[in-house]
């Protein structure tokens, strides 16, 4: 398999079909393996050694992180097989390379007009025989500005499939702007609003050109933005080096992403992976995030705040949103609600989920708004690192009430079956503040490093920094 090489870590992708797989990792200059690990470690792979060879075997597909000693880490992203692969061309099928559109990949070349030209067909077809169009992309690179997607869309990347983001701010228009980045920011991809059933699938890549793009514009990018839509589907997609937040479900509802890789870098930072915000039966499940802010989080806001200037309407609630079977890499928090409580949050879970390092391994922190956090979960989380620190936190967790724009309360946080292999150096935290406590707080089996069994006090999880908070249930 080729394996790319990446700021801060390599990567290999392909996909599995049923049963056992073999796989043999090599250091191609042929110095000896001394040490390894392979992460997950709650699977429990091990491997055999044979000089520079480490050979392991996995019961399915997964995401995992092995790392060789002088190496830096390889991310294998191994998914399932596609079992939904459409025909590159018939009745419904609209392909990017076909005529009338034409679009040439590979050459640099901007060809949005064409591509846009494919997607409104395909969505048009969908709309007029009450099912998907399908917009086909084959494999190659496509140089593009904002693509829009309309309702009754079906769009397919092929394996191989990059759609590119230039930065060349004469090719989009600004959606808003970052004010902690100092730059104004665009939706690469979007929908349109009061848009539905749509679905972007297959193996194919949305690449932000991150830091290459910035240089030039000092205009940010998001990759994906499903806004005001219903019915919305990703599965399989990679999202590659976003200079923003790269995933952004804003104001939708009946969501799902699931196997999604997102691939950030380490030296840019508000990259986070996927921020849902202000929507409602949203579902991510199997993915893995990656990159120096928080991969996977919840967040709701106000009518108009700069990153979204441009959007009408009013702000909403947030809630019914799980989070299922992540794999996180960050320097700041595995898993997260907020920072963003200004609407309502009611619902948010997150389990069975990998924190492979971080410097927070799960965390409530309601920094912005006067709205309430409540019914939030936290299970099956296993916590492998914490080698980073982030705003003077390096633990396992840590819930806060902020005071700004206001503060709000945080009510009812279930935390149960946490493995904490490495605990950080800064003591857990719960610190509500007056008139805005953190309540209801139970917290369920948490094994620290050291043991094998569930903690009984507070001292034994090291959660010892408290302030305006209710009592604390501890279960086993």
């Amino acid at each position: 398999m080729p394996v790319t090489k990446y700021t801060g870590y390599d990567i290999a992708q392909f996909a599995l079909g049923t049963g056992t797989a073999t796989m043999a990792v090599t250091k191609t200059n042929n110095t000896g393996i001394g040490s390894y690990s392979i992460s997950p470690q709650k699977l429990g792979i091990t491997g055999s050694v044979s000089g520079s060879t480490l050979t392991f075997t996995v019961q399915k597909d997964a995401y995992l992180i092995v790392k060789l000693d002088g190496r830096p880490n390889l991310v294998i992203a191994a998914d399932p097989a596609e079992s939904d692969r459409p025909a590159s061309g018939g009745t419904g099928i609209f392909n990017v390379q076909s005529p009338p559109y034409s679009a040439q990949p590979n050459t640099g070349a901007y060809t949005t007009t064409a591509f846009q030209n494919a997607l409104n067909d395909a969505a048009a077809y969908g709309s007029a025989n009450r099912t998907q169009g399908i917009a086909y992309v084959p494999a190659g690179v496509y140089t593009l500005g904002n693509l829009f997607l309309r309702s009754n869309l079906a769009l397919y990347l092929a394996p191989g499939a990059v759609l590119r983001y230039t930065g060349d701010r004469s090719h989009y228009v600004v959606t808003g702007h970052k004010t902690s980045q100092g730059r104004d920011l665009t939706w690469f991809l979007s929908t349109r609003y009061s848009s539905s059933n749509i679905k972007i699938y297959g193996r194919g890549i949305i690449d932000g050109n991150g830091q290459a793009a910035l240089a030039p514009s000092n205009l940010g990018v998001n990759l994906l933005a499903p806004v005001y839509t219903n019915g919305f589907t990703v599965d399989g997609i990679t999202f590659r080096e976003s200079s923003s937040w790269a995933v952004i479900p804003l104001r939708s509802s009946n969501m799902t992403f699931r196997n999604i890789k997102m691939f950030n870098r380490f030296d840019m930072g508000e990259n986070d992976g996927i921020d849902v915000m202000e929507s409602t039966h949203v579902t991510v499940t199997h993915a893995i995030g990656i990159g120096l802010d928080d991969p996977f989080s919840a967040k709701t806001w106000g009518d108009v705040t700069d990153l979204y200037s441009s959007v009408p309407g009013t702000a909403r609630p947030l809630g019914d949103v799980t989070f299922d079977d992540l794999l996180s890499w960050t320097y700041c928090y595995g898993v997260k609600v907020g920072q963003g409580v200004v609407q309502p949050q009611d619902g948010v879970t997150f389990r069975h989920v990998v924190v492979y390092d971080a410097a927070v391994g799960i965390g409530v922190h309601h920094k912005y708004g006067t709205a309430s956090a409540t019914n939030l979960t936290f299970d099956d989380i296993d916590i492998e690192r914490l080698d980073f620190t982030n705003d003077g936190n390096r633990t396992w967790l840590a819930m806060m009430t902020g005071d700004t724009q206001g503060v709000g309360p945080v009510t009812g946080v279930t935390v149960s079956n946490v493995r904490v292999r490495n605990a950080g150096t800064t003591a857990a935290r719960i610190n509500g503040l007056p008139g805005a406590p953190i309540s209801g707080v139970t917290l369920s089996h948490i094994v620290m490093p050291g043991s094998t069994t569930g903690a009984t006090t507070l001292g034994q999880m090291n959660l010892t920094n408290l302030s305006d908070n209710g009592p604390i249930t501890i279960k086993q």
